[in-house]
Order: structure tokens, then sequence, then C-alpha cells
């Protein structure tokens, strides 16, 4: 399992993100949803992260630059993501799928990401 901490932008504003492909999913919290246009859920989704149970009954789409590079995700809107190791707040996990979707592959060893599979084309 790779994680990553890095820093990605949202509307100009530098968010800090948890690249985390144990996620399945992309979580943002209410700040970084602010900022979004967000859709109320047709049911609550529930999440197991962190240990805990999580309930939401909003998402957004998550348009965010990484490392320069634009990505646009669906990110589930949670009240409270947690710390990472040195206790500076999470506000975005990013997860597998997104990474997936957008070539993105991070590398725990030297603690960077990996964009060279970023798609250069949209077909």
């Amino acid at each position: 399992m790779g994680r990553i901490r890095k820093h990605i932008k949202v509307n100009g504003r530098k968010c800090w993100t948890l690249f985390d492909t144990g996620a399945r999913n992309t979580y943002i919290v209410p700040e970084i949803a602010a900022l979004l246009t967000t859709a109320k859920l047709a049911k609550p989704f529930r999440s197991a992260s962190g240990g805990n149970v999580k309930e939401s009954t909003s998402a957004a789409v998550l348009n965010a630059q990484v490392q320069g590079h634009k990505v646009s995700t669906h990110a589930v809107v949670v009240d409270e993501i947690g710390k990472d190791e040195q206790g500076k707040s999470i506000e975005i996990i990013f997860g597998a799928l997104a990474m997936q979707q957008w070539g993105i592959r991070p590398i725990p060893d030297e603690e960077r990401l990996d964009l060279t599979n970023y798609p250069k084309e949209f077909v």
C-alpha cells in the first residue's frame, strides 16, 4: 500500500492531501467542498476509514491541480478525515480509483508522485 502526502491546488487554494492506494474512493472535508459544486446523495454513503465508519450525504466534483496537472474526480464529503503522522489535518484523501484514472503512481520510498502515465490525450 502506498501513501504520499502532498499539497494540491483546488481553486487556487493549497490543500493538504493524502494519496492513499488503500482508499478506494476520494474524500474531502466540508471546507474544501465549499470551494466546489456539491450535490446531495440519493441515500447516505457509508465508508470505513481510519477504523471508523463515516457517513456522508453529499458529494462533489473535485477539480484540482496535482503537480501542475489538471484532474477531475468524484469526491465524497465527510465531516473529518483526521491527521497525518505529523499531526497535520488532512483535507483530501485522493483514492486509488482517481489515481488509476489519472495515471498517478505514489512512490513511497522517495515520498513523491509519478505522473509519467498522466493522460496526454483524451479519447
